[in-house]
């Protein structure tokens, strides 16, 4: 055998012998795979998708007041003498108070609302009640809903802690008042109502009692 021939032979052994080493080590493949993509670890501390700009507006009381006025000073002043408030959520919470005071004064019965009034404010609705009485007056009242509310002005006692807002209400109803003998003396079964008041809550920031109390009333 001549000397090309064992070269070739030779290299023939070095090269089967370098591929099984490396299907060892390798495995093997079909085909085109891709190789795996790592996935990401989540990070507990990954910033949020916004960023909340320090010294901006507050959209919870710009949505409902006018930036830089007083009435929006002494939101921000409530909210920093109560972290728990919320202007939205005072304005839902209201809303349900406007309905559930209103309706108790024109039933005649203040009894369920007594702890979200002032003693002032008791006292009108209950001479207003009383006088009703009197003449024998009765009212059917149907509350439909509130039409339009917003926040008409709102103060802060820094010294207190106590804190007003007024609120423009729009509301509908039906509204009718009989005299002893059933007749109709005000009012229509088929007419809608359209109301507006003025009320004003008040409540000390900061303390225990959550609740605030309607203190003052205008039209």
């Amino acid at each position: 055998m001549n000397s090309p021939i064992i070269q070739l032979l030779v290299l023939a052994a070095i090269a089967v012998f370098l591929i099984l080493r490396l299907r060892g080590v390798l495995g093997t493949r079909e085909g085109f795979e891709k190789p795996p993509v790592a996935q990401p670890v989540a990070d507990k501390r990954r910033k949020p998708d916004f960023e909340v700009i320090e010294g901006g507006p507050d959209n919870d009381i710009a949505d409902h007041v006018p930036e830089n006025s007083p009435a929006a000073d002494a939101l921000a002043e409530m909210k920093r003498a109560d972290p728990q408030f919320h202007v939205g959520e005072f304005l839902g919470g209201a809303k349900g108070a406007y309905e559930m005071i209103l309706m108790a004064f024109e039933k005649g019965d203040l009894s369920s609302v007594t702890p979200f009034i002032s003693e002032d404010v008791f006292e009108a609705f209950q001479s207003v009640i009383d006088q009703r009485e009197e003449q024998k007056l009765t009212i059917d009242a149907n509350f439909i809903g509130v039409s339009n509310m917003a926040v008409n002005d709102a103060t802060f006692d820094k010294t207190t802690k106590e804190a007003e807002i007024t609120i423009r209400f729009a509301s509908e109803m039906t509204y009718v008042v009989r005299d002893a003998g059933g007749d109709i003396v005000d009012g229509s079964d088929s007419e809608v109502k359209r109301q507006k008041d003025v009320w004003t809550f008040a409540r000390v920031m900061g303390t225990d009692d959550p609740n605030w109390r309607l203190v003052a009333t205008d039209a």
